[in-house]
């Protein structure tokens, strides 16, 4: 299934995609797209559901978040081998963690803003994994049995916040608007194999990312499993699961988003995403 969230910024309703493309309302079968209606069991009984009796959802429709009370949005760092042979950096022995503040997360289309003191404003495609189930110190045969599905995420940054200021990268990471994720939440078994997903980023219509999460250094079952040993992962929780070879840091010389590019990214079976910088005052 592919689920998402439509309708006005926090007034968004929850659909699934039919196999023309059109918005289905599940307003009359569920309240939204998260809580015990992520837990896999629970996802089994909406396939039961007769789809072409949904309602279809007429006219473009804005996508929200296809996942609503995320406690959590984590990331991982330098999870590409590409990648991390492009930042000229050593292979990490386990995976390097981060946080993205839950307030950046918006749908995949709206416009991101620039922060104010910005210089060096980068981009990242990234595969999104959704926590469905509750899970603490879960084995790695067992963890993908606590994932609601998959999302395309852009984990943009601000490169002079989590580079050149003190502390951690996350005060880099989690500006508002800098989490873009959707435009549906895929269940895993229209997904199939999560390892063998090509994913893209263009900006102004160049191409600047192309990759496939094959190159992860770390899949996501090890991720949940990982990630479980440190914290209770929650219904509604993303993780960010790091960004193949392409990023603007990675340029020679480096390149940055300005005011009015538009960035558009995808990845295989899970949708695409388009969004405008816009200056951090604008409306």
């Amino acid at each position: 299934m592919k689920l998402v969230r439509f309708g006005p910024r926090g007034a968004e309703k929850p659909g699934l995609i039919d196999d023309q493309g059109q918005v289905r309302d599940l307003s009359g079968h569920v309240p939204d797209i998260a809580g015990e209606w992520l837990d896999p069991a629970r996802l089994q009984t909406l396939r039961s559901i007769a789809v072409e009796a949904l309602p279809v959802v007429s006219g473009p429709q804005r996508m929200g978040v296809p996942v609503a009370g995320t406690r959590q949005f984590l990331a991982i760092g330098l999870n590409y081998r590409d990648h991390a042979e492009e930042a000229g950096m050593a292979v990490p022995p386990e995976p390097i963690l981060f946080t993205k503040a839950v307030s950046c997360l918006q749908g995949p289309d709206d416009d991101v803003r620039r922060p104010r003191g910005a210089e060096k404003m980068d981009w990242e495609v990234e595969l999104g994994i959704v926590i469905g189930k509750r899970a603490a110190y879960v084995e790695k045969d067992e963890a993908m049995a606590h994932v609601a599905g998959l999302v395309v995420c852009d984990d943009l940054s601000e490169r002079s916040f989590q580079m050149e200021r003190m502390g951690t990268w996350d005060k880099g990471k989690g500006c508002d608007t800098f989490g873009p994720v959707g435009p549906w939440l895929v269940t895993l078994d229209e997904v199939g194999d999560p390892q063998d997903l090509g994913m893209w980023l263009d900006v102004n219509g160049q191409r600047m990312q192309t990759g496939n999460t094959r190159t992860m250094i770390f899949d996501c079952a090890t991720i949940v499993s990982y990630l479980s040993q440190f914290m209770v992962l929650l219904p509604g929780d993303i993780i960010a699961t790091g960004t193949p070879p392409g990023v603007g840091m990675g340029k020679v010389p480096p390149v940055y988003l300005k005011e009015g590019d538009v960035v558009e990214l995808g990845i295989d079976k899970l949708g695409t995403q388009r969004h405008v910088v816009r200056g951090w005052d604008a409306v």
